[in-house]
């Protein structure tokens, strides 16, 4: 599959006359639980040529898109951010673009683009913001699918990772890892919750995630325990960080010279 992904990064260059800076794992596969037959969702940044971005239409703007799609077919889901979208969103600490970041699955990297951004991240890495988006992730798929009478089991780990996730954040006050396997270790400790846990993930990587059974109220005590403290939590939490966008206009001014020169 590497293969494939590697073709078709050198097809989008050619074709939509771009460069691509990195690639990389964004799904259940980057989490750590892909099940038997998990599909290939590929992230990518990519960058124009400078003369695009110098225009009175911005890039974003009309016919100027700043994403690159793909179609999808049944085994690979393919997409991209151009450059400039991708700063604006980590500007914002935006935690999809942190969890490309931080796959622990790299496909495609080139120039220095992610090593720096990596470098700026201790800057600008906001975690009330994220701590906010996880939670209302965890919020949001326990109440619409695991208050039901049948939930589907791979449904936990939509409200369970997130979660802990949040924890993390609480805890280390960083960017959390993506790998399902660490955050379970380190934010839940040895028990009746850890142990249930540990059995629906095993459940889940056999192929049984689409199955529905009635809900396991110890997990969803856990997480509503879990929301509410973390809530009050974010509510204490310090907002306030300085503008990096002087040093993100220079570290997309130097990118573009970095992958254009000559």
């Amino acid at each position: 599959m590497k293969t494939r992904i590697l073709t078709t990064i050198n097809e989008i260059e050619k074709h939509h006359q771009v460069k691509i800076v990195y690639a990389c794992e964004s799904g259940s596969r980057a989490w750590g639980f892909p099940s038997k037959d998990s599909d290939y969702d590929v992230r990518f940044i990519y960058v124009h040529k400078k003369d695009h971005y110098l225009s009175i239409d911005p890039v974003g703007v009309g016919k100027k898109r700043d994403v690159i799609e793909l179609p999808i077919d049944d085994l690979l889901d393919m997409s991209g951010w151009e450059l400039t979208k991708a700063l604006k969103l980590f500007r914002k600490s935006n935690p999809p673009l942190l969890e490309w970041m931080h796959s622990p699955i790299v496909y495609y990297t080139a120039f220095s683009t992610m090593e720096r951004m990596k470098q700026l991240e201790k800057d600008i890495f906001a975690p009330h913001s994220c701590m906010y988006h996880y939670l209302n992730m965890t919020r949001k798929n326990y109440r619409e699918h695991l208050q039901r009478d049948q939930v589907k089991l791979k449904k936990y780990f939509y409200a369970l990772r997130p979660v802990l996730a949040s924890k993390w954040i609480e805890q280390f006050n960083e960017f959390p890892p993506l790998e399902f396997q660490t955050l379970l270790e380190n934010m839940i400790p040895e028990g009746k919750v850890k142990s249930e846990i540990e059995r629906l993930l095993k459940r889940k990587m056999a192929g049984d995630e689409l199955d529905k059974e009635a809900p396991i109220s110890l997990i969803n005590e856990f997480l509503h325990e879990e929301i509410i403290r973390l809530e009050a939590y974010a509510k204490t939490m310090n907002c306030a960080l300085p503008d990096p966008t002087e040093k993100l206009d220079t570290f997309f001014r130097e990118t573009l010279d970095e992958v254009w020169q000559g």
